[in-house]
C-alpha cells in the first residue's frame, strides 16, 4: 500500500519471538526479538489549517487523549514541525501491537517529509530513539533483529510470506505491568535466541518458531487471563502452525501455512467470539 503525500500507515508490529533477560541495575530488561510488520495498523494525515495540533477518530480513540503525553505529539515537537495531525486509530490499545511507537514513528515520516530539508535517517533514529525502545524499529516497517533494550537493529533475514491472524480479546495488557510481574515470578533468565541464517523458507521458519518463545507470556497471562483463552482457542484449531503472544499482549497471533487458512481461522474465531478484535493479515514488510 502506498501512502499519500499528506498522509502515512502505521503498521502494526508483531514480535515472532521475545526473549528477555533480568532487570538491570538501570530498570530496564535486556531483549532478543525477531519483528515483523502486519499491513493492518494506524493512519496518519495532515489536518487542515486551524484544526487542534492532534485529533484522534476510529474504532479505537475512545481511551486516548491528545494531551502533551500522547507519543504522536511528543514526535512533532521533537522535529519541530507543528502541522495538525489526524490519527485514525485502527490498533486496540495497550496491545503488544507497538501502536504508540508504530504512530510516533509515523508522524516522524509524515512531518519530515515537509521540512526542507528533510532530516537524513540518521537524525530522525536519533529522535526516533529519543520516544521510545519500539520507535526506531517502527520508522521502516520492515523485518528487524532487536536487542539491547530494543533500540538495537539489525536487519531481519530474508523470511517467506507469512500469512497469520491476530486476535485481541478486547482486554488491556500494558507493558510496565507486564515486566514488573514477570520480575515478580522471578524466572530463570532466558538463554539467547539461536543464531539466525541469512534466509528462511517457509518451513524452517516454523522450525525456528517453535525453537523460541515470549518468555512474557506467563506474566502477561497471570495478569490476563483472556490471553491465555485466545491462545487455547488458535492452538486448538487445524489451521494452526504455531500461535503466541506479541509483544507484552494481549494480541496473539497465528502462523498458517497459506491465505486461505488465515482467512478461514480468522472467519471462525470473529463467529466463536464475536467480542474479539480478530484479523488475518500478512506479516513482513516493509509497508508504506
Amino acid at each position: 500500500m502506498t501512502a499519500a503525500a499528506d498522509a502515512a500507515f502505521a503498521a502494526a508490529k508483531v514480535n515472532l519471538f521475545l526473549h528477555v533477560g533480568p532487570r538491570a541495575d538501570d530498570g530496564y530488561h535486556a531483549i532478543e526479538s525477531l519483528i515483523v510488520f502486519a499491513d493492518i495498523g494506524d493512519r496518519l494525515r495532515i489536518g487542515k489549517p486551524g484544526d487542534p495540533p492532534l485529533s484522534i477518530e476510529g474504532p479505537f480513540a475512545a481511551g486516548l487523549t491528545a494531551g502533551p503525553d500522547n507519543l504522536v505529539l511528543k514526535a512533532s515537537a521533537a522535529l519541530g514541525e507543528a502541522a495538525p495531525l489526524i490519527l485514525e486509530k485502527h490498533l486496540p490499545l495497550a496491545a503488544g501491537l507497538g501502536g504508540g511507537s508504530a504512530d510516533a514513528a509515523g508522524a516522524l515520516r509524515l512531518l519530515n517529509a515537509r521540512l526542507a530539508p528533510p532530516r537524513d535517517h540518521a537524525a530522525l533514529s536519533r529522535i526516533a530513539a529519543a520516544l521510545g525502545s519500539d520507535v526506531p524499529a517502527c520508522l521502516a516497517q520492515e523485518p528487524v533483529v532487536a536487542s539491547g533494550r530494543g533500540e538495537r537493529l539489525a536487519p531481519a533475514p530474508d523470511l517467506p510470506p507469512i500469512d497469520a491472524v491476530l486476535v485481541n480479546p478486547g482486554v488491556p495488557s500494558p507493558t510496565a505491568e507486564v515486566f514488573s510481574a514477570f520480575d515478580r515470578l522471578g524466572a530463570a533468565p532466558s538463554g539467547p535466541a539461536p543464531a539466525l541464517r541469512d534466509r528462511y523458507d517457509a518451513d524452517q521458519l516454523l522450525r525456528l518458531i517453535h525453537s523460541t518463545r515470549n518468555d512474557l507470556e506467563p506474566a502477561a497471562i497471570g495478569l490476563q487471563p483472556a490471553i491465555g483463552e485466545a491462545l487455547a482457542r488458535l492452538r486448538g484449531q487445524p489451521q494452526t502452525l504455531v500461535a503466541r503472544m506479541s509483544g507484552s499482549g494481549a494480541t496473539v497471533f497465528a502462523l498458517c501455512r497459506d491465505r486461505a487458512s488465515a482467512e478461514a481461522l480468522s472467519g471462525w474465531l470473529s463467529r466463536a467470539r464475536r467480542g474479539w478484535w480478530v484479523h488475518a493479515v500478512r506479516l513482513g514488510g516493509p509497508w508504506n
